[in-house]
């Protein structure tokens, strides 16, 4: 668990460095490398992503790239085409163009004279997505990767769909990009800044309309999905992730399918790096990258093809709460695989409970919206985004207790659900949540997963229900590790609604439940680790000047004259001045989720992002908004773009689109 003690080096920064494309456009990269290292050349380490490094990604940059780089690596930071300090225009997510910049630009870093010709890729997000595409290209350069909080399937396992669902973060990421690729250059590093950002304004697509185009697992999904072949990535991959974030799949089907050398680890944290994550423990991330790109990139012994292959935070079961600071528990250890080889407790649904086997025939028709409890999809601005007490969401769905626990129950791996069924509609949605029931009857979810019923038997080709006839469904929920305390329940709720993770089907449902039963993968835990992490280290923090701090808000609105339910979600990121290069940079954004209970006509989504930058007397600012709402045959889509220059608009643009449902 040790890597050798590298001497640490006096290293360089280079802010803008241009790599030019075989098409003419200049990228822009921001580089750390030791002094010497013309002299002495070291292996390259790229994270390669649309989030600008000169502002966006500027204060987790600094923890990490220089704490590398001073270990005998160049560390380069680059700015996708369309974004940031780089020229040209960005269509679409993780399109080939992308992919084959990404491959232009190891190329060109596997030649400079600083290079050993050896280079690795990094990065969460976008860039652990990117990463593990760019690997399944195979450029002969790229000999490992780290990927961070990504998928292995952009259909069923990302911000788009879930089951076949419509995810309402698929509106609200897509508002997101809408206004990140509205910002322009900074003027300091681009004398032509203004004539880039006028023509990146005119030309940047609408994302949500591009994403709703395609509503079942079509070519466009498979693009970037490496489930589609595993063996296509030979790089040597360390694969990270967090309960609190929403890929928790990745890492175990990463570790279960991979042929390359593959290591994974899951901890406690929403969308973040783990050297600076929450919920603690956090873990020395950057010690245990150092030992990977040691091994792959240097070719020194460090013992990490001896670690074991699935390294796991079993959670503590707690109380429910928007938001954790710590969460209580212990790392477990699988040798080989991730938990397909655990072993497994089926418990039966039936009308006295869960474990019993008396025969089910229950109905479910859920106010739509059930769901409200249910937090974010992806925990990632630091808010009250955890899912909250399940009591008000239990309430409203068909819940199937168990027995108190006699014993203490480690929940380690994908519970799966199976279920016949029927409905008195031609479309209908599912979800399924596992819950943690306390003895004074507090509510904690555990895992869950949804599902869209005329994908039951397919993603690629749904079809309707035929109302009143029976049908059977196996859901796998999200992987877990989590510890169910002796003398508490397990809960299985069952609701025809999960508003607003997802967006309604366009008919009211009743679901008719006649057989069921739920297995869950569970392993024997001590109370000490079974791995041990070094402490978490890194460089220290950007110097930065808050101008204006940060603040997130989530309330829930009832309006008494119209029965309307409003999910209200404020993020001020605050506004802070770099104490390096002197750029002001902040936003603000708001989500509102609109139902009425009864009608599923009624769903609205509405956001609206505010960007700012300033320097030396020049004032940027753009207004970003969207609006969502859809009928029986239709959803709509209407958006608008405005760019203040010294809050003078110097650009406008406004669109709209009907899209047509399909099975959906």
């Amino acid at each position: 668990m040790t890597s050798p003690q590298n001497a640490l080096c006096e290293i360089q920064e280079d802010p803008d460095q241009a790599i030019h494309l075989a098409d003419g456009c200049r990228l822009s990269a921001r580089i750390w490398r030791p002094v010497n290292a013309t002299q002495s050349p070291v292996p390259a380490i790229l994270e390669y992503l649309p989030y600008r490094k000169r502002d966006g990604t500027a204060d987790r940059d600094a923890l990490t790239h220089p704490w590398l780089a001073k270990r005998g690596y160049a560390c380069i930071r680059v700015d996708m085409r369309g974004n940031g300090d780089s020229q040209g225009l960005m269509e679409d997510e993780y399109t080939q163009q992308e992919l084959d910049d990404a491959v232009e630009v190891i190329d060109w870093l596997a030649r400079q004279p600083w290079c050993t010709g050896a280079v690795g890729m990094m990065g969460i997000s976008w860039g652990g997505f990117n990463a593990l595409q760019v690997a399944a290209l195979k450029p002969d350069p790229l000999k490992a990767i780290i990927t961070l909080c990504s998928t292995a399937d952009r259909f069923a396992d990302d911000i788009h769909y879930k089951g076949g669902c419509l995810l309402n973060e698929n509106l609200g990421w897509g508002a997101t990009m809408w206004s990140y690729s509205s910002r322009a250059p900074d003027p300091a590093l681009c004398s032509d800044w203004r004539a880039l950002w006028l023509e990146r304004l005119k030309a940047q697509p609408f994302l949500p309309s591009v994403w709703l185009r395609h509503q079942t697992r079509d070519a466009y999904w498979q693009h970037g999905s490496v489930c589609e072949d595993f063996g296509a990535i030979r790089a040597a991959t360390l694969a990270v992730g967090g309960w609190g974030d929403g890929y928790k799949n990745t890492v175990p089907t990463l570790v279960e399918n991979l042929k390359a050398p593959v290591k994974g680890i899951v901890g406690p944290w929403v969308h973040k790096y783990p050297h600076f994550a929450v919920p603690e423990p956090r873990i020395g991330f950057l010690q245990e990258a150092l030992r990977w790109w040691d091994r792959w990139l240097k070719g020194i012994d460090t013992g990490v093809e001896n670690d074991p292959d699935y390294r796991a935070y079993l959670m503590d079961g707690v109380r429910p709460a928007r938001w954790y600071t710590e969460r209580p528990g212990r790392w477990i250890a699988e040798d080989t695989g991730a938990t397909a080889h655990l072993p497994e407790l089926t418990l039966g649904l039936s009308d006295t409970g869960l474990g019993q086997s008396t025969g089910l025939d229950r109905r479910v028709r859920s106010p739509y919206h059930c769901g409200m409890d249910g937090g974010e999809y992806c925990a990632i601005w630091l808010g009250p985004d955890m899912p909250g007490d399940q009591r008000p969401d239990d309430a409203l769905s068909a819940c199937f207790d168990g027995e108190p626990l006699t014993r203490d129950l480690d929940i380690v791996g994908a519970p799966r659900v199976r279920l016949k069924l029927s409905a008195d509609t031609t479309q209908a949605q599912i979800a399924i949540r596992l819950n943690h029931v306390h003895p004074d009857g507090a509510s904690t979810r555990i895992t869950y997963g949804v599902l869209n019923l005329t994908h039951r038997d397919d993603h690629a080709d749904p079809t309707p229900l035929t109302p009143g006839a029976p049908f059977e469904i196996n859901l796998a929920l999200d992987h877990i590790a989590y510890r169910m305390p002796r003398g508490h329940k397990l809960r299985v709720a069952i609701s025809s609604a999960y508003w607003p993770l997802i967006w309604p089907s366009p008919q009211t449902a009743e679901l008719h439940l006649l057989d069921g039963e739920i297995t869950l993968p569970h392993r024997a835990s001590g109370a000490a680790d079974e791995y041990q992490f070094p402490p978490p280290d890194a460089e220290p923090p950007r110097p930065c000047e808050t101008l204006r701090a940060p603040s997130h808000s989530r309330r829930v609105e009832t309006d008494m004259n119209t029965g309307v339910t409003h999910l209200i979600l404020k993020d001020d990121f605050g506004l802070v001045k770099d104490g390096g290069h002197g750029l002001i940079s902040g936003g603000s954004a708001q989500e509102t989720w609109s139902i009425h209970p009864d009608d599923p006509l009624s769903a609205r989504g509405a956001c609206h992002w505010t960007s700012e930058q300033q320097r030396e007397g020049t004032s940027l600012r753009t207004e970003a908004r969207c609006e969502m709402w859809s009928d029986h045959r239709s959803f709509f889509l209407k958006a608008t773009m405005q760019a203040f220059e010294n809050d003078v608009e110097v650009f406008s643009r406004e669109m709209e689109d009907e899209i047509p449902r399909d099975n959906l």
